[in-house]
């Protein structure tokens, strides 16, 4: 499975961005989506996490302000980030779950000034 994950770019506190993911292969269904970033000196943290089923589970610092959804006809999970903060500027990687394998998108940058 190869990922591509787009949208990231400069913004605004307060603006809004949303990411994408393409996944290559059409068994993408039956993964767990997720979104995670890593900040500067920081380790990788999770963001958000949705299921075949469309079940979601979100970090607390983006509770409320981000949205994570998925297309399995076009293979591809969203993440939707509104009232963006500095504190969310880091590189946020895509990923697809199906125990014991895992598969990690490339990143894009996603940077929030103050």
């Amino acid at each position: 499975v190869q990922l591509q994950a787009s949208g990231g770019g400069l913004v605004q506190a307060g603006g809004s961005l949303r990411l994408s993911c393409a996944a290559s292969r059409s068994i993408f269904s039956m993964y767990v989506m997720g979104w995670y970033r890593q900040a500067p000196g920081k380790q990788r943290e999770l963001v958000a996490t949705i299921t075949s089923l469309g079940t979601t589970k979100y970090a607390d610092s983006v509770k409320g302000r981000f949205t994570i959804s998925r297309d399995n006809g076009k293979n591809t999970v969203y993440l939707q980030m509104s009232n963006l903060k500095p504190e969310d500027t880091a590189v946020y990687y895509c990923n697809a779950e199906r125990l014991p394998t895992d598969y990690w998108g490339q990143g894009t940058q996603v940077t929030v000034s103050s």
